[in-house]
């Protein structure tokens, strides 16, 4: 069937009817279900004030779509905005048209159209919906979706369901740009900043320099300030009506932006049933961390006088969505500590963590897929021969990688010590530290257990095949907890296809990529069908990327072994690594990204390719519309308004490419303005030329010398810009600039510059007459909100003085 639908696509025949009836099978006895979906641009109100968002038949969240399995889906999407939009049915298994990533799979619906999505319910359980449109699903274009089983097996009596999401008040493409510039704003506004004081108080500074030599600014949970975080669109959402004694089942779904929560519930421990719409052993869970689209279904029993409090708080800890169900007194839920970064950057500086991944390589469009392991972690080829357990010769003196006389004094077991935790997974195929997963009728081991010193198992080592997480830091956020209720595995002679995906990313551009390259700059990953793909998700940034593959469940192997719980979505901790497995039977391109919607917007994604032809009714629709909307340009400014000077900065910039205006003047009449283009070559690493204009004479406009510059600019350990440029005169400069949070909205900075003139080209041939000029500012900046800023500097032309700092 599948050859005669390729045959029809080369021939470019119109075949819907046929089309449909070769994934589908014979759709015409099933029942059809229909709903109708109305975009609009709406003012609303859900943070305390009137903006313009996107609402889904005038609500937001949009309506819950309810179907039984078996049912055939007829959706109509109805678009009466003024841009352009799409409509991805998260987790559902159906064809690819209708997948809804426009350009991609699906035509995107312009404004004034309506587009009918079609597909056979083939599933049951908890799903959402959502605009794959740039970054309207933050604008409020998302809503659930409820698929009930022919015979239901589990025991409730009512549903409800608990959509999670966050809200900003800011246009997102704003709240994008603003990201893109650098700025600590966010992280000051809601509190969460590491500011040098509080840092040395707490006796950390060591951890910070340990951070700042890789590049590292501080320990990051979360990018945005949110000034509300919703439970079906309110911050507390009340639900008197279910009545004691009625057992409802909570389908909860995280559909935020960019915000992951921590879940806790007051009465007895609620017993989880279901993760990403798949059945799971059932398990009281009272704490769970839900990250961005995943789904997760609680069973639980209104009590006879009170009403149970659901509290979702964002994983930074700056806000909370409340909600309660039932009547009477409140059941409390447990109120899960605001994390500490700074404690988190000690114990990370402790473990040596290797941190600072590359976001953005040398070579552009080539993905390494398997050739940045040795930078990051131990090589295990030395480790082969073992017997499925470590030979601890080898690991001797491998130059800051594990070493044994570090691992002393331990009664006879292995510590986890600080270099293990990037060792190189990739190349443990032979050992049991880190199975790949096994097939039907094989032993897989769990993930947590590792060997003592003797061979035997032993939890001492707990988190050494899964980096350093599961001995502490990040042990909570494992999946240990899920477990199928039948077998996952796939036919023994499976062939198996092995991809290494490691996430990288770069928090001062705000570019986000896997092995170091961004979307824009990379090619499919080609998926061979009839075999099992296995990738291993490797973590090198400081936050979580809940990861997702459109079209798919895959395998998430955990200590559960051939129970190992199928998932559309998972989580990939900071400095740990997940292996995933799915088995290709599809056909045509499926997207993989980060659901962090501003990490997919900022490059985290792949196209997962059946290399397959394309479905002709998406001629029309280039697949680079796509992919460039990964590399777009973002603008910003600044102007600094002094009693000493004045200055003005305007940046234009992509991922490869920056241009520069920069113009300063003093009121003594001192001038400077230069314009340059820069070009990325690595995150640290950008090549620039341009023209600089300034007075020669003092204190007099009369004379401007203009003259061509080109040089290096680089990122050093420490987070110090180094510039080293030559001028049409010869003349050599470096300078070298720096800023740092002292305080709480306080910000410090300085400048250095050193230019010489040996008089090459100015002086005549009788005598050089050498000359050199130095120039410095240091200054101190207030933030006062994300636009504006007290300023007070010094600098050696133009002396002291205060003012005002525009952002824009």
């Amino acid at each position: 069937m599948k050859n005669i639908k390729y045959f029809l696509v080369l021939l470019s025949i119109p075949f819907h009817a046929v089309f449909a009836q070769s994934e589908e099978g014979n759709v015409d006895n099933l029942p059809v279900h229909e709903y109708t979906l109305t975009l609009k641009e709406e003012m609303v109100n859900k943070a305390g004030k009137e903006v313009m968002g996107m609402t889904v038949n005038g609500t937001i969240p949009g309506p819950t779509l309810e179907f039984t399995e078996g049912e055939y889906a007829v959706i109509y999407v109805k678009n009466e905005m003024s841009v352009e939009t799409s409509v991805h049915w998260h987790g559902i298994l159906l064809p690819n048209f209708h997948d809804g990533v426009p350009y991609l799979t699906t035509p995107p619906i312009k404004p004034g159209t309506t587009f009918k999505y079609e597909f056979a319910i083939k599933q049951n359980g908890t799903y959402w919906y959502h605009s794959h449109t740039m970054l309207q699903e933050q604008s409020g274009v998302f809503g659930s979706i409820v698929i009930h089983p022919k015979e239901e097996t589990l025991d409730y009596d009512k549903d409800l369901v608990l959509m999670l999401s966050d809200w900003t008040n800011e246009k997102p493409m704003n709240v994008l740009r603003n990201l893109k510039r650098g700025n600590e704003w966010y992280q000051m506004k809601k509190g969460t900043s590491t500011p040098l004081n509080q840092v040395i108080a707490r006796g950390a500074f060591g951890a910070q320099l340990d951070f700042w030599r890789q590049r590292m600014g501080g320990a990051d949970i979360a990018d945005i300030y949110y000034p509300a975080f919703l439970v079906n669109g309110k911050e507390v959402a009340e639900y008197p009506e279910f009545q004691p004694g009625e057992k409802i089942r909570l389908r909860i779904i995280n559909g935020a932006a960019s915000s992951q929560f921590w879940m806790t519930f007051g009465g007895q421990a609620p017993t989880m049933v279901s993760a990403d719409g798949k059945d799971i052993v059932p398990i009281e869970h009272s704490k769970t961390f839900i990250a961005i689209a995943e789904t997760y279904d609680f069973i639980i029993t209104v009590p006879e006088d009170g009403k149970i409090e659901f509290r979702s708080m964002a994983q930074d800890g700056s806000g909370t969505a409340l909600a309660y169900i039932g009547n009477g007194k409140i059941l409390p839920a447990e109120i899960v500590p605001k994390p500490d970064k700074i404690q988190m950057m000690q114990e990370m500086a402790k473990m040596k963590m290797k941190m600072g991944a590359h976001a953005l390589k040398f070579q552009p469009g080539k993905d390494e897929r398997f050739e940045m392991k040795e930078e990051y972690g131990m090589q295990m080829d030395d480790m082969k021969g073992m017997d499925g357990h470590m030979k601890m010769d080898d690991m001797k003196g491998m130059d800051g990688h594990m070493k044994m006389d570090d691992m002393k004094g331990m009664d006879g077991h292995m510590k986890m010590d600080s270099t293990m935790v990037h060792m190189d997974h990739s190349k443990m195929e032979n050992s049991k530290m880190n199975p790949p997963a096994q097939h039907a009728g094989m032993e897989e081991p769990a993930k947590s257990k590792t060997m003592d010193m003797d061979g035997k198992d032993s939890n001492d080592m707990k988190g050494m095949d899964v980096h350093a997480g599961e001995a502490g830091m990040f042990s909570e956020y494992n999946y240990d907890y899920l477990k199928s209720p039948e077998k996952t595995t796939y036919a023994p002679d499976t062939p198996v296809n092995e991809i290494l995906l490691n996430l990288t990313g770069n928090m001062n551009r705000y570019i986000w990529s896997m092995n170091g390259v961004p979307l824009s700059e990379t090619d499919k990953i080609k998926i061979k069908g009839n075999q099992v793909t296995r990738i291993t998700l490797n973590n090198l940034t400081m936050m979580h990327h809940p990861m997702h593959l459109h079209g798919h469940f895959f395998r998430v192997i955990n200590k559960n072994g051939e129970y190992s719980p199928l998932k559309h979505t998972v989580n990939v901790p900071p400095m740990e690594e997940i292996t995933i497995e799915f088995y290709g039977d599809e056909y045509g391109d499926w997207f993989f990204h980060c659901h962090i919607l501003y990490h997919m917007m900022g490059g985290m994604a792949r196209v997962m390719s059946y290399d397959t032809p394309r479905d002709v009714r998406m001629e029309a629709y280039p697949v680079s519309k796509l992919i460039k909307e990964t590399d777009l340009w973002y603008s910003w400014g600044m102007a600094d308004v002094a009693s000493h000077m004045a200055e003005f900065n305007f940046v234009t910039s992509n991922i490869r490419n920056q241009f520069n205006v920069i113009a300063e003047y003093g009121w003594n009449e001192n001038i400077e303005v230069e314009v340059t283009y820069e070009r990325y070559l690595h995150d640290y690493l950008r090549v620039f030329g341009g023209v600089n204009m300034e007075n020669e004479g003092e204190d007099s406009l009369d004379e401007i010398s203009t003259t061509a510059i080109a040089g290096v600019r680089y990122l050093t350990p420490y987070l110090f810009n180094l510039d080293v440029r030559m001028d049409s005169k010869l003349r050599p400069q470096i300078s070298l600039s720096r800023a740092i949070t002292i305080f709480p909205r306080t910000v410090v900075f300085g400048v250095y510059e050193y230019q010489a003139d040996f008089g090459w080209v100015d002086e005549l041939p009788q005598g050089i007459n050498f000359k050199e000029e130095v120039t410095w500012n240091a200054g101190i900046e207030y933030f006062l909100s994300r636009n504006f800023s007290i300023v007070g500097s010094y600098d050696n032309r133009f002396g002291a003085g205060g003012g005002l700092s525009v952002r824009f």
